[in-house]
C-alpha cells in the first residue's frame, strides 16, 4: 500500500493494518521529512486518544493529515507504532 498527498509517496509498506476502513502504516514506512508534530489531540471510545502529524510536502501543509495512537487501548494495542491518514491522503496499490 502507498499513502500519496500533493503527488508524493509519504508512506508504503505491504504490511498495513487496516480497521474500520483505515490502513495504519508502520512507523517505519513513513517518510518522516514529510511529517511536523501537531497538538491536536483526539479520543476514540476503544482506541483511546490519538496524536496528529501536520503534512508538509512542497511547501504545502496538510493539517493533521495524519493520526496514531501513542499508547492505544488494549483492545487496540495491535495498531501501536502504526500511523493512518485522511484529509485528501490517497492510500491504494
Amino acid at each position: 500500500m502507498k499513502a500519496i498527498w500533493n503527488d508524493q509517496i509519504i508512506a508504503e509498506s505491504d504490511k498495513t493494518i487496516q480497521i474500520e476502513g483505515n490502513h495504519y502504516f508502520p512507523k517505519d514506512s513513513i517518510k518522516q521529512a514529510f511529517f511536523k508534530a501537531s497538538e491536536t489531540h483526539t479520543s476514540c471510545p476503544w482506541k483511546g486518544q490519538a496524536s496528529y502529524y501536520t503534512l508538509v510536502v512542497a511547501g504545502k501543509e496538510n493539517k493533521d493529515a495524519a493520526w496514531f495512537y501513542e499508547t492505544p487501548s488494549a483492545l487496540a494495542k495491535g495498531i501501536k507504532d502504526h500511523i493512518a491518514f485522511w484529509k485528501g491522503v490517497k492510500v491504494g496499490e
